[in-house]
C-alpha cells in the first residue's frame, strides 16, 4: 500500500518516453510490452482498444497530471498490445495460426509470468475490455480489479458482425484507407470531436489518424477477425469477485453494451461512470472525467494520491456531483454499488 505522504515528481516527457519495450514470446505469439515505472510497485496493465495501441488509447490519461500522479504513484504500468499493434511492428506471418480471443487472454497469463507477476489491477477499453474481463474470468487469482473503458461483453450483433466484416474487407483490399479510418474514428470517438464542415476535428483525432497510418492491416484484420467470432460472456459475468469500475461515454456505440453488462455484474462489486458528450475512449477524449471516480476506487485497495495533488483543481468531477453512493464506505471498502455518474460540460 502506498504512503499519501509520499511525492512523486511528475515529469510528463519521462512517462512514455522513458518506458522500456519487451517481447514477450508466447505460445501464441510474441507480445510487445511497454513498461512504466517501478517494477517493484502493484501492476497494471492495460490492453488498448482495435488498431490501437498505448499511445493512441491511454495517452490522454497518462498525460493528465492528476491521474499520472495517481497511477503512476501506485503502480508500475505495463502497456500489452495486441499482436503486432505495437510501434514499428512487422507484418504477422500469413501462415501464422489466427489467435482466438481465448487465446489472447491466455497470451497475459503468460505476459504474468514472464514478469513474475501475481495479481494484477486491469485497465483495458472495448476490445481490450472484453479480452481483459475474459482473463478475469479464466484466471481470477490473478486479478486484483477491472476498470473498463466502454467494455464488450455479447457475442455481436448482426449489425456489428456485417460492420466488421465491412472493415476487415477494406483493410485487406484497401488497407488503412480513409473510408476504414472514418469507420474507425466513429467507433471510438464522439461526432463533437470528430468535427464536421463548420467545426474542424479535435487535435485527439487529428492525432489518432496519424497514429492509424502506422498500423499493420493484416495484423489489425487478424485482431478484428478474433472479435468477430467472440462468444457472449454475459451469464459469467456473475461469477467475478473482483471490483469492477465501468466507464461509458453516452455517445458510444457500445454504450448499451456497457449497460447490459453492468446488469450482468454482481451489483455488490460493481459500478457504472457515464460521461456526456463523450464516444469509447474516455481514455483520450474526456480523461479528466475518470480521475474522481478512480481515486475512490483506488481508495478501497488502499492506493492514494500524493498530497501534493489532493485538490484536484482541474477535475470537473467534485465529491458534491458524485453519486452519494460511490463514496460510501461500501464502496471505499469491500463493496461498490452501480451508479451512474454524469459529467456536465457547463461544471
Amino acid at each position: 500500500m502506498a504512503d499519501s505522504g509520499d511525492s512523486v515528481a511528475l515529469d510528463v516527457e519521462t512517462i512514455y518516453l522513458g518506458g522500456k519495450e519487451f517481447h514477450v514470446e508466447t505460445g501464441h505469439g510474441s507480445v510487445s510490452v511497454i513498461v512504466y515505472g517501478d517494477q517493484d510497485k502493484p501492476a497494471l496493465i492495460t490492453y488498448p482498444d482495435l488498431a490501437l495501441n498505448h499511445m493512441s488509447c491511454f495517452q490522454g490519461l497518462f498525460f493528465f497530471p492528476e491521474a499520472a500522479s495517481l497511477l503512476l504513484h501506485n503502480f508500475c504500468i505495463y502497456h500489452i498490445s495486441p499482436p503486432g499493434h505495437e510501434l514499428g511492428a512487422a507484418a504477422i506471418c500469413p501462415d501464422d495460426p489466427l489467435s482466438s480471443v481465448e487465446d489472447l487472454a491466455d497470451q497475459i497469463l503468460e505476459i504474468l509470468n514472464f514478469f513474475g507477476l501475481d495479481a494484477v489491477m486491469c485497465m483495458g477499453v472495448t476490445a481490450g475490455a472484453y479480452i481483459l474481463s475474459l482473463f478475469a474470468m479464466k484466471y481470477s487469482e490473478r486479478v486484483l480489479g477491472l476498470i473498463l473503458v466502454s467494455p464488450l461483453c455479447k457475442a455481436p450483433s448482426w449489425t456489428e458482425w456485417f460492420y466488421n466484416k465491412l472493415m476487415g474487407n477494406l483493410l485487406y483490399f484497401y488497407g488503412m484507407c480513409g473510408v476504414l479510418k472514418d469507420c474507425l474514428l466513429k467507433r471510438y470517438f464522439s461526432k463533437e470531436a470528430r468535427g464536421s464542415e463548420e467545426v474542424p476535428e479535435s487535435d485527439i483525432v487529428e492525432a489518432c489518424q496519424r497514429l492509424l497510418d502506422e498500423r499493420q492491416c493484416m495484423n489489425v484484420l487478424r485482431f478484428l477477425e478474433a472479435l468477430n467470432e467472440r462468444p457472449d460472456i454475459s451469464d459469467r459475468l456473475k461469477k467475478l469477485r473482483c471490483r469492477t469500475l465501468i466507464f461509458v461515454g453516452d455517445e458510444s456505440p457500445f454504450h448499451d453494451e456497457a449497460l447490459h453488462m453492468i446488469s450482468k455484474l454482481d451489483s455488490r462489486f460493481s459500478a457504472l461512470v457515464e460521461v456526456q458528450a463523450c464516444g469509447s475512449m474516455v481514455t483520450e477524449e474526456q480523461p479528466h472525467a475518470m480521475l474522481i471516480p478512480l481515486e475512490y476506487f483506488l481508495m478501497g485497495y488502499g492506493f492514494l494520491r500524493p498530497s501534493q495533488f489532493t485538490g484536484s483543481p482541474r477535475s470537473p468531477l467534485s465529491p458534491s456531483c458524485i453519486s452519494p453512493e460511490l463514496l460510501s464506505p461500501e464502496s471505499m471498502g469491500l463493496k461498490l454499488k452501480p451508479i451512474k455518474t454524469r459529467v456536465s460540460l457547463d461544471v
